[in-house]
C-alpha cells in the first residue's frame, strides 16, 4: 500500500466516523480531503468520487444504526424518495459549472452549515413519531430542497437532512441521525451515478475510502448512541472544524469565485 493509499483509507475513516456520529460531514469533509490530502487534481472527479464513497459509507452506517433501532424507516424513505429527484437535478447543474468556482461556492456552503450547527438542534423530540398525511408534505418538500443542494455541491447532505427531518417530523435527534443516513446514501448514489456517466469517478480511491469508512463509521455510531444527550457539544466542535476547512478551501479557490 502506497502513502497515497494510506491517506485515502485514513481520510475515509474520518468521513465514516463523522457519518456514524452525527449523520453528516461526509462529503463536506471528503471533497477537501480528496483534493488537498489524497491529491485528486480535478474537483469534479473529487466530487464524483466522494459521492460514491460517502454513499457506500452511509449505507454501511445505516445498517449499524438500524441494528440499534435508531432508524424511522417510513420517514426516512419518504424524505429520500423526493430527495433523489432533487439530487439528480442538482448534480446535472453542478457538472456544468467551473470546478474551481464550484469549490469556492462549496466552501461558502460549509460556512452556512457550520453556522446552522452552532445554532443548535437540541430537543427531546417524540420517539414514537409516525408518518401521517400532515407530516408527509413537509418531508417531501424538505427532501426536494435538500436533495437539490446535495447534488449541486456533491455533498451527502447529512448536515441539512438531519435538521430537515427534525423540522418535518419532530423525531428525536438520535433518530434523525440514524434516519438521515438513508437519504445520505440515496443522494450520494444518485450524484455518483450522474458523475460516473461522465467518467468523473476514481473507482480505486473510492474503494479505499469505503474501506476506512466502515471502520470509522462503527466507532462513530457507538459514540453517537452513548453520547446522544450531548449532541449539542459535539455539533459545536464539529462546526469549528467546518469553519477551518472552509477557510482553507476559500484560501485556495476564492479567486475563481468572481472570475
Amino acid at each position: 500500500m502506497t502513502a497515497g493509499d494510506l491517506l485515502a483509507v485514513l481520510s475515509g475513516g474520518l468521513v465514516g466516523f463523522a457519518l456514524g456520529l452525527i449523520g453528516g460531514g461526509g462529503s463536506i469533509l471528503a471533497v477537501p480531503l480528496l483534493i488537498y490530502v489524497v491529491g485528486v487534481a480535478d474537483p469534479h472527479v473529487a466530487i464524483g468520487t466522494s459521492a460514491l464513497a460517502v454513499s457506500a459509507n452511509a449505507f454501511a452506517n445505516l445498517i449499524q444504526h438500524a441494528r440499534v433501532g435508531t432508524v424511522k424507516w417510513p420517514c426516512a424513505a419518504t424524505f429520500a424518495a423526493s430527495g433523489v429527484v432533487g439530487a439528480l437535478a442538482g448534480s446535472t447543474l453542478g457538472k456544468l459549472m467551473d470546478g474551481q468556482k464550484l469549490l469556492a461556492l462549496f466552501a461558502l456552503a460549509m460556512v452556512a452549515v457550520g453556522i446552522s450547527m452552532l445554532r443548535g438542534r437540541a430537543g427531546e423530540g417524540d420517539p414514537g413519531v409516525r408518518l401521517d398525511l400532515k407530516m408527509a408534505p413537509r418531508l417531501v418538500g424538505g427532501g426536494l430542497a435538500v436533495g437539490f443542494l446535495s447534488g449541486f455541491f456533491g455533498i451527502g447532505g447529512g448536515f441539512l437532512i438531519v435538521p430537515a427531518l427534525l423540522l418535518g417530523s419532530g423525531m428525536p435527534i438520535l433518530n434523525a441521525v440514524g434516519s438521515s443516513l438513508f437519504s445520505v446514501g440515496a443522494f450520494g448514489l444518485t450524484t455518483a451515478a450522474n458523475y460516473a456517466a461522465s467518467g468523473l469517478v476514481d473507482w480505486r480511491i473510492a474503494a479505499l475510502f469505503v474501506l476506512g469508512g466502515v471502520a470509522g463509521g462503527w466507532v462513530g455510531m457507538r459514540l453517537a448512541v452513548g453520547l446522544a444527550g450531548q449532541r449539542g457539544a459535539l455539533s459545536r466542535v464539529f462546526a469549528v472544524v467546518l469553519f477551518a476547512v472552509a477557510a482553507y478551501v476559500l484560501y485556495r479557490s476564492a479567486g475563481h469565485l468572481f472570475a
